[in-house]
């Protein structure tokens, strides 16, 4: 039962993932003319050159030497869950297209909510270890040698390209533009699916206090505290440095704890890119 539900949920979601990217492209891309990067985009220029090419069915012709690469370098499992996810959104493009008559609406509404659908569509397939092949396929297989890199900042160098390449056979600048827009909300928001919407936050704190603050934070704010030991510079003297990392809805309460009881604590709160550990995210294997 429990190695079925291991299957069952992450092809549901992938499945769920697929549909949302298929209306995302025939809901807000397709109609208006919107650059779209990946194999996607460069079926999208097939099939406006030769228009008897569906571009669900040209998205999986091009992903097939794609995938048969990625069958040496990442192994089965991920280009099995890969495959379907890819064939799965190519037959929703095909069957949603015919379904009615998508009329154009205003580019930048299509931008934004065309970003957003694509953006929860790629961190879901993401999420469940799998992609939409094409460049999807390849940032992946980048992100093997570049871990400190987010996925969303991979993807949105490998489409810039297809985006401009989709921009030069519509023959409008606008559509490069629009392409760019909507390409940016898609990494702001698969990167927040995937990393998380609330960005966590890490304060040092120097404070003459530092038994004190660190009470509060633990025992009334739940947040653990850890001792860096530091020297002043200019008076040459040592100097314990509290560092505590928080979630960014609880920066307003540490800030407040700590100006409470110390008014001259040197305080510097930084972004912290992911925390990993008890009162964070956890970590899972192949971790994007």
């Amino acid at each position: 039962m429990a190695r079925m539900k291991e299957v069952l949920v992450p092809a549901l979601v992938i499945t769920l993932a697929s549909a949302i990217y298929a209306l995302g492209f025939v809901w807000c891309y397709a109609p208006n003319g919107i650059a779209f990067g990946g194999i996607t985009g460069v079926a999208q220029i097939i099939n406006f050159l030769i228009p008897a090419f569906p571009i669900g069915v040209t998205v999986i012709v091009l992903n097939v030497p794609l995938f048969i690469l990625g069958w040496k370098f990442i192994g089965g499992r991920l280009l099995v869950s890969s495959l379907y996810a890819m064939a799965v959104s190519s037959v929703f493009i095909d069957v949603l297209t015919p379904l009615r008559d998508w009329k154009p609406m205003e580019p930048m509404l299509a931008c934004i909510f065309g970003g957003l659908l694509m953006g929860l569509s790629l961190g879901l397939v993401f999420q469940q270890g799998a992609t939409t092949g094409g460049t999807d396929l390849i940032a992946r297989l980048l992100k093997l040698k570049l871990k400190w890199l987010p996925m969303g900042k991979l993807l949105m160098g490998i489409d810039l390209a297809v985006i401009l390449m989709v921009s030069a056979t519509f023959r409008t600048l606008n559509s490069a533009l629009y392409g760019l827009v909507a390409l940016y909300i898609t990494t702001i928001v698969m990167d927040g699916v995937l990393y998380g919407m609330d960005t966590a936050k890490v304060a040092y704190i120097i404070s003459d206090k530092n038994k004190e603050i660190t009470t509060a934070i633990v025992n009334d704010l739940d947040r653990g505290v850890t001792i860096l030991h530091g020297r002043g510079a200019y008076t040459g003297a040592d100097k314990d440095v509290l560092m505590c990392a928080f979630k960014q809805r609880e920066i307003a309460a540490i800030k407040a704890a700590v100006k409470d009881i110390d008014p001259s604590a040197f305080v510097i709160v930084c972004n912290a890119h992911e925390v990993l550990g008890e009162g964070f995210r956890d970590y899972k294997k192949d971790d994007l």
